[in-house]
């Protein structure tokens, strides 16, 4: 494994991206079947829409709040080899969802499920950056779409596998977190001799003070914010909306969310490299601002608009990720897996929060109301132009 995915230095190493793009896909496609089951566990185990977002709430807030302490440890101490046990407890978590007999045991699955990614994400983004030889933008998208893609699979394949035969079926995916613990092995190999040529990861300096610096990840937070605000919107509660809304069956409400995540999968890849060459500031500026007029159409939109406009949402919105992940990378330079933890850990725990807000308010005033309200949630965008400017040119470990 070490010479065939050895890279240089200097050179974009793909086969370890494509790699680890694939187990991106793999993990993601996982934590997904959870929202695309929330139709057969609602009727299963007669949950109200609270109860469902508690689970999300579980998921994501086991996954944000370890992602910041993991990736701050990996960036002093890293461990290759934690990515495979990261999805060992995937595996397990997996398990216990198909056979859960009881809702608080679904809780228990959502949140090993939760920890596995917690380990997964720091570390792999290192790798991705590890590999990118200076395209940073391109690495991350690779790295990124890799999870998109996985998440879009999901529904997908509940639609015709698990919703025929219910909540059992799952188990089978437990194989793809097996395939995963398999590839991951060997990405760490990879990792642990990228990691013994280079033999320091001391940390850079930054060209902007302390002040500034807190300043720009402030306003980046707030951009994640309305980012995962609105998507949780989408991924947990569209199903239900365009049942409610349009009387469509469950399965083409699981095909019309597959298109929204393949959307934000495609607009995943399209952001980062358009990053590294016009800059990271003015992609974040257009992404999280210029969906806004979508989002304001999509409550009084038909049902073949609303599947529309939910594709072009999916695909403007979700190029903004890996430009403020990199931007954020090169503002803290020398902290990937700190800063990679803290966005991936605040944008898992802001949508499990999200989830759980919107259940009560889907509960109480109605789904429709849930897409009028978050309508407005990227006219945060604004503050995009108060972001200090970073040269594209800037190769920042």
């Amino acid at each position: 494994m070490a010479t065939p995915l050895a890279a240089s230095t200097e050179k974009t190493a793909f086969r370890v991206l494509g790699a680890i793009s694939f187990c991106h896909l793999l993990n993601d496609l996982v934590q997904s079947l959870m929202p695309a089951l929330y139709p057969v566990l609602k009727q299963s185990f007669r949950l109200d829409y609270t109860q469902i977002g508690l689970i999300t709430l579980t998921f994501q807030c086991t996954a944000s709040l370890l992602q910041p302490v993991v990736g701050s440890y990996t960036d002093r101490k890293p461990q290759p080899y934690s990515l495979t046990f990261g999805m060992l407890v995937t595996f397990v978590g997996v398990l216990l969802l198909a056979l859960a007999p009881s809702y608080s045991a679904l809780l228990v699955a959502a949140g090993l499920v939760g920890f596995g990614s917690a380990v997964f994400h720091p570390e792999s983004s290192r790798v991705a950056r590890l590999a990118s030889g200076g395209q940073h933008g391109l690495a991350q998208s690779l790295f990124q779409v890799g999870g998109n893609a996985g998440s879009a699979l999901g529904p997908l394949l509940a639609a015709f596998f698990v919703l025929p035969y219910g909540q059992r079926s799952v188990a089978w995916f437990s194989i793809a977190a097996l395939i995963g613990v398999a590839l991951l092995a060997r990405i760490g190999s990879w990792y642990k001799l990228r990691m013994v040529a280079k033999k320091t990861t001391a940390a850079g300096v930054s060209s902007f003070g302390r002040i500034q610096v807190v300043f720009a990840i402030s306003i980046l937070l707030l951009l994640i914010f309305s980012k995962y605000i609105y998507l949780v919107s989408l991924s947990s509660y569209y199903t239900f909306y365009l049942i409610h809304r349009f009387g469509v069956s469950v399965r083409t409400s699981q095909l019309l969310l597959f298109v929204f995540l393949g959307a934000v999968a495609a607009g995943t890849i399209i952001g980062g490299p358009i990053g590294d060459r016009i800059g990271r500031k003015r992609v974040i500026w257009g992404s999280i601002l210029g969906v806004l007029p979508f989002t304001i159409a999509l409550p009084h939109a038909n049902l073949f608009w609303t599947g529309v406009l939910s594709a072009i949402i999916g695909v403007v919105l979700a190029s903004a990720f890996s430009a403020i992940l990199v931007y954020a990378q090169e503002l803290v330079p020398g902290r990937v897996g700190m800063i990679s933890g803290m966005f991936f850990g605040f944008a898992f725990g802001v949508a499990g929060i999200g989830a759980a807000v919107l259940g009560k308010i889907a509960d109480a005033k109605g789904i429709e109301f849930v897409y009028q309200i978050c309508a407005y949630l990227p006219a945060i965008g604004l503050l995009a132009a108060f972001l200090p400017d970073i040269g594209r040119s800037q190769d920042l470990q």
